[in-house]
């Protein structure tokens, strides 16, 4: 069975031994293909996720035609694809350099081991993914509205009003706290590159978590795992775990704060264009997000003013202030994050005289 990441849990509860399965070993594609080693067919199942052929991707892409092609990183490119069955799709082809190649599949691997086994309206769907040769996709479930931070910084038609951004915050929220509670597989997941690209939004601009390829479990008992490689994306890096190496479920609440902050201002965790002093968004604006006056200076002015009150705006900068605070153990859980932002909205509607259909959205 590829990706044996249930028998390999299992496995490390009886031996701390590291062989051929353990899962965070990187291994060459023979010891996870399928067992009978015969081609895989769309057909094939593991933990509910369809096995895809070259050809299928080709078909599903029309060759990867630049017309569906939607989006690409460091990873590679996301297209979009319509399945046999008629299912429109998002397709990750992956492309590493060759000097990276054990890097790419062992994030390949990962994403394809969480996502097969977690269920949550919050985070992307996992349809498929194929691994045939060397070719390696992952298949998604598409998301019409693209990643946040497009709507944040102009690239999207349509402006988010404060409402709706408050909704984008708790539905990423109940993602992460899905992740850390460990009811989902029996053990705490560490997103490791939470940020407002990996935010996806549907056709309801419901939030949803992509990018599981630095994810990592938490050891058993443990709250904090020693890397010796930090993982992520600069401008929401944990200040902690970047000067200790020390990974903890509160790295993720950092990240999480700097997208707060990015929903707050409508401005880049990093940018570049601005001067030495101003690209990165936390040291910029972390001072005045207590301050009931200077606050009103971050605001993104594209959020129409009738759609919060300042007492929203307020909780909501507190909540971003408490949650990058340097030091990991004074920051919220994710849980609690998840009531603050309830609650937030639930004030910011009776503000607004919208009591009832706010409670309809918690």
């Amino acid at each position: 069975m590829p990706f044996g990441l249930v028998s390999a849990w299992n496995k490390r509860r009886r031996s701390k031994s590291e062989d051929l399965s353990d899962p965070w070993i990187y291994k060459p594609a023979e010891f996870w293909q399928l067992e009978d080693q015969t081609p895989p067919q769309s057909s094939n199942r593991m933990h509910g996720s369809s096995v895809f052929t070259l050809k299928e991707m080709e078909d599903a892409t029309c060759s990867f035609s630049d017309d569906n092609l939607v989006g690409k990183g460091g990873f590679g490119r996301v297209y979009r694809g319509i399945l046999k069955s008629g299912e429109v799709v998002a397709i990750k082809k992956m492309e590493m350099e060759a000097i990276k190649a054990a890097e790419g599949e062992r994030e390949f691997r990962v994403e394809v081991d969480i996502l097969s086994l977690l269920d949550h309206p919050n985070l992307v769907s996992l349809i498929g993914y194929c691994a045939d040769g060397k070719h390696r996709f992952l298949v998604y479930e598409y998301m019409h509205n693209g990643n946040l931070q497009d709507h944040l910084n102009g690239m999207r038609e349509r402006k988010m009003d404060w409402p709706q951004r408050l909704r984008v915050a708790l539905g990423a929220a109940k993602g992460l706290a899905y992740l850390h509670s460990s009811s989902c597989v029996g053990i705490p997941i560490v997103h490791r590159d939470f940020k407002s690209t990996n935010i996806l939004l549907d056709a309801n601009f419901e939030a949803k978590i992509s990018d599981f390829g630095f994810a990592k479990l938490m050891p058993e008992e443990h709250e904090i795992h020693e890397t010796a490689k930090v993982l992520g994306t600069f401008g929401y890096f944990d200040p902690e775990y970047t000067s200790t190496g020390k990974l903890t479920l509160q790295s993720d609440v950092y990240a999480f704060g700097v997208v707060l902050l990015e929903l707050l201002t409508g401005r880049r965790a990093i940018d570049l264009n601005q001067g030495p002093n101003d690209q990165n968004l936390v040291l910029q604006v972390r001072h005045l997000l207590n301050d009931r006056k200077m606050l009103r200076k971050v605001i993104d002015p594209e959020m129409t003013r009738n759609s919060y009150t300042i007492e929203s705006i307020f909780m909501f900068a507190n909540l971003a202030s408490q949650c990058v605070r340097p030091e990991s153990h004074v920051r919220p859980s994710m849980i609690d994050c998840v009531k603050e932002i309830q609650m937030i909205m639930y004030r910011n509607a009776k503000g607004l005289g919208m009591v009832m259909h706010s409670l309809r959205m918690l």
